[in-house]
């Protein structure tokens, strides 16, 4: 027997996190990563005020000006590599960039700011990438059933809408897992329909 390791390299796979300012993405990454995550946080300074609002969240200090990234291994053949997206739609000229390859994407939703997720969703049902609907549970925000969420951002039954606190490492396991379980299901889908002719 050689003394060469019979591990084998888990399967990468791209995964994107999106929503509006302040919904959580930055946090969401890092409470889930097993390596130290990268991001991009800036200073939200005088030049943003006008332009990117914080009502909601006034209490906001910093923002993600390029992309956020981590790493989780969900298991031995399974490896996640997470890219957040910029929430503002002014830096949205990077979302192409940081889509391209990437198997599905996690939209983050906040309560208190909840039109602030239409351009991810708008972008995404554009692009017909698979795609599930966090609600970032917020302390202090007002709760609303999953249902009425779906039914105020006019989400079809097709796409998974889920709870989760984005600040718990188990919580935002469940949502990947339920993204993957998406990803799936839309794969095992689109084997069974016919190609639609263009």
């Amino acid at each position: 027997m050689s003394g060469r390791s019979e591990r084998i390299a888990p399967l990468a796979v791209k995964i994107v996190v999106s929503g509006g300012l302040g919904v959580g993405k930055t946090t969401f990454i890092g409470a889930v990563s097993e390596i130290e995550p990268l991001d991009t946080e800036a200073a939200i300074t005088q030049v943003s005020v006008g332009v990117d609002s914080l009502d909601g969240v006034e209490g906001k200090t910093t923002t993600t000006v390029a992309l956020d990234f981590g790493r989780i291994t969900l298991d031995p053949a399974l490896a996640l590599y997470l890219f957040g997206t910029p929430g503002q739609d002014r830096f949205s000229f990077l979302w192409d960039d940081l889509v391209e390859g990437a198997l599905g994407t996690v939209v983050l939703v906040d309560t208190r700011r909840i039109e602030d997720c239409f351009p991810a969703l708008d972008y995404f049902e554009a692009h017909g990438a698979p795609f599930v609907l966090a609600v970032n549970r917020f302390d202090g925000s007002e709760r609303f059933e999953l249902g009425e969420i779906r039914e105020a951002l006019g989400v079809g039954e097709g796409v998974p809408v889920v709870e989760c606190d984005a600040r718990a490492r188990a919580s935002v396991r469940d949502v990947l897992g339920a993204l993957m379980d998406q990803v799936i299901g839309v794969r095992t889908r689109g084997r069974r329909t016919p190609a639609l002719s263009r």
